[in-house]
């Protein structure tokens, strides 16, 4: 897997602007970050039943996706898409919330389980199981209580978890031409190294 070259990014959240900031939105944060130093832009496309854009990086023609199907259906907006441009698993790579991970702290993985992420288990299921793309897992930290979880993620962070989220964004932006020359290890190294989190997760959590 480690010299795919990327034709997609798909970014995870939900619809509507009640959920715009949300936690469980930050992927579509990814994606708007793109737009704007790529000069894309996301437009509705029903056949994907999603918000769809393009973008040349590093001189390739990058697609972005944002399905607006509501979480839990991600995978008939993504599989639709791939199937009409016959792009493969291993040539995506999908940015999501990471409630395992605390604030300050994102990464990239190769292939792996959906580790209790609605979208990501839609998806895989929609691929036919396929599992060996790539992820952004942007850490948006945990609320203590696995009974809190849904309305934790379903809620905006505050002010400074905002800007430790924005910053890893930004990071990661900085190894996106890595990511789509297919150069993953060199863009694992670089983000993971400066997207550690600077103290304690449980020090974050009480902010």
């Amino acid at each position: 897997m480690s010299n795919h070259k990327l034709k997609l990014i798909v970014g995870l959240g939900n619809p509507g602007p009640q959920y715009r900031y949300n936690r469980h939105n930050v992927g579509v944060w990814f994606l708007d970050a793109i737009c704007r130093q790529y000069g894309g832009e996301l437009r509705a496309e029903p056949r994907f039943h999603g918000h769809c854009g393009r973008v040349l990086i590093e001189g390739q023609d990058i697609r972005l996706l944002f399905p607006t199907t509501f979480m839990n259906r991600s995978g008939q907006s993504v599989a639709a898409l791939c199937h009409y441009y016959d792009i493969e698993p291993e040539q995506m790579l999908v940015a999501y919330d990471e409630i395992d991970f605390p604030v300050g702290t994102t990464k990239l993985k190769a292939g792996g389980g959906h580790g209790g992420h609605n979208g990501m288990r839609d998806i895989i299921s929609a691929l036919g199981g396929a599992n060996n793309f790539y992820r952004l897992r942007i850490g948006v930290g945990h609320p203590g209580d696995k009974n809190k979880v849904a309305n934790y993620v379903l809620s905006d962070p505050g002010k400074d978890d905002s800007i430790s989220i924005e910053h890893d964004i930004g990071q990661a932006m900085k190894v996106l031409p890595l990511m789509v020359n297919g150069q993953w290890s060199q863009a694992m190294l670089q983000l993971h190294s400066n997207t550690a989190p600077d103290k304690p997760a449980a020090d974050k959590k009480q902010s």
